[in-house]
């Protein structure tokens, strides 16, 4: 599957994988979940906690977050609304996978800024397709800015040669 091109500096002109960074505080579920996106060709980047999630994100600037919500020193609703808070990682997609089911919880999820959810126990073929769906839509936004600072830089000059 393939996502476009990027024209991030360190990744600009090639073909790019996309980055899934992938927050649990238990091992097995990280692994799990890299697992089941062993299919899709992209790289994926694990985080235990949220302070070491929040440090992956501005270190690799990932193109999908997968972030469980219930870890100690710091939730997944609070990783979610400094991530979303951020003009630098507030396009990144955020997948909340959780097993709290209560409506309050999908609210704080909502408020806290994510784009979606998915279920614990994670179901392989809801996951691929919620991130599918995800990558496809974070590759357009990324296109659509690109295309407007482009527009923008051209109505700049041509307004500058007036």
């Amino acid at each position: 599957m393939r996502y476009g091109k990027t024209d991030s500096p360190d990744r600009s002109g090639e073909e790019k994988r996309p980055r899934i960074l992938i927050v649990d505080d238990n091992q097995q579920n990280l692994e799990l979940l890299q697992a089941y996106l062993e299919d899709l060709d992209c790289e994926t980047i694990p985080a235990h906690d949220g302070q070491e999630a929040l440090n992956a994100v501005n270190k690799s600037m990932p193109d999908l977050i997968l972030l469980d919500i219930m870890m100690p020193k710091m939730s997944g609703f609070e990783v979610c609304r400094r991530i979303k808070g951020s003009p630098k990682t507030k396009n990144i997609p955020v997948i909340m996978v959780t097993a709290l089911n209560e409506f309050g919880d999908i609210e704080r999820g909502v408020e806290s800024g994510t784009d979606d959810f998915v279920s614990k126990p994670v179901n392989r073929l809801e996951l691929l397709t919620r991130v599918k769906t995800m990558l496809k839509l974070k590759h357009l936004t990324d296109k659509l800015e690109r295309t407007l600072a482009y527009l923008s830089e051209i109505e700049r000059q041509t307004t500058h040669i007036k």
